[in-house]
C-alpha cells in the first residue's frame, strides 16, 4: 500500500490572502492617527513571508517605529490563526484535482497539520475537503494544545501517525515548510517540499528535502511515478 502524508496548508490551501489581511488589519491598528505609513502590495509581503523577513522588519518596511513594530508583531501572531481570518484560506490551484486523482489510485491518504480541530473542521466544512480524510486519517492538533513550537510538535504528531496508521509498502510527506521536512526526516519518512506554500525554494534547501516540488500535484506525479 501506497501512503501519503500531506501537510493541510501550503500543499492543499492557499493562505496568502488570510496573511495579508492579517498583515493589513494589524498596521492599521498600530498606526499613529495622521502617521504615514507604507502598505506594502501583496506580492511583495508573500516574497517576505516565504523568505521568513521577522515580522518586526515587515513592520519597519511598512513605516512603523521599532516599538510600534514590536507591537505589529505580536498582534499579528494573536490573530493570524484566529477563525475570523481562516475564512479567507481557499484551495490551491490544483489540489482538489490532485486530491480526487490519489483516491481513484487508492492511495492511502492522510493529512497532517497544526491546525487545531475546529480550525481544520472549519476549512473542511466551507471547502467540501473532509471527503478525502476519514477520521482516523486526520493528524491535528486538540483545541486546548498549547503549541511549543511547529519543528517540536509535528515530530510528535508524525510519531503518533507511525503507531497508529497501518503498515504501508512504501511512505511519503508532502509538505511546505521545515517543520514537514524535520518530522519526515526524524522518523525516516521519504519527503518532499512543495513551493506553493509559505517557504521560497532556499528556506526548504536548507533542510534538505529529498526532493522539492513547485505544487501538491507535481509531488504527486513525483510519488505515484517512483512507486
Amino acid at each position: 500500500m501506497l501512503r501519503l502524508i500531506t501537510d493541510f496548508d501550503g500543499p492543499i490551501m492557499d493562505v496568502s490572502d488570510r496573511y495579508y489581511r492579517v498583515y493589513q488589519q494589524c498596521l492599521a491598528e498600530t498606526q499613529r492617527e495622521g502617521q504615514a505609513v507604507r502598505e506594502l502590495p501583496k506580492a511583495e509581503f508573500w516574497d517576505m513571508k516565504r523568505a521568513r523577513v521577522p515580522e518586526t522588519e515587515i513592520a519597519l518596511l511598512s513605516g512603523l517605529d521599532a516599538d510600534q513594530a514590536v507591537d505589529f508583531a505580536l498582534k499579528r501572531r494573536q490573530t493570524v490563526h484566529t477563525l475570523p481570518f481562516l475564512m479567507y484560506d481557499r484551495p490551491a490551484q490544483g489540489a482538489v484535482e490532485t486530491l480526487e486523482k490519489l483516491q481513484r489510485a487508492g492511495v492511502d491518504l492522510t493529512v497532517m497539520t497544526m491546525r487545531r480541530v475546529r480550525e481544520l473542521d472549519e476549512a473542511f466544512t466551507r471547502c467540501n475537503l473532509a471527503q478525502f480524510f476519514p477520521e482516523n486519517r486526520r493528524y491535528c492538533l486538540p483545541n486546548d494544545y498549547v503549541k511549543t513550537g511547529d519543528v517540536k510538535d509535528k515530530p510528535l504528531l508524525m510519531a503518533r501517525a507511525l503507531a497508529e496508521l497501518p503498515p504501508a509498502s512504501d511512505f511519503w510527506m508532502v509538505g511546505d515548510t521545515e517543520a514537514d521536512i524535520v518530522a519526515a526526516k526524524t522518523h525516516g519518512v521519504k519527503v518532499i517540499g512543495v513551493l506553493c506554500g509559505i517557504r521560497d525554494r532556499t528556506q526548504l534547501e536548507m533542510h534538505q528535502p529529498d526532493f522539492i516540488a513547485n505544487n501538491l500535484s507535481e509531488a504527486v506525479e513525483m510519488v505515484l511515478g517512483s512507486h
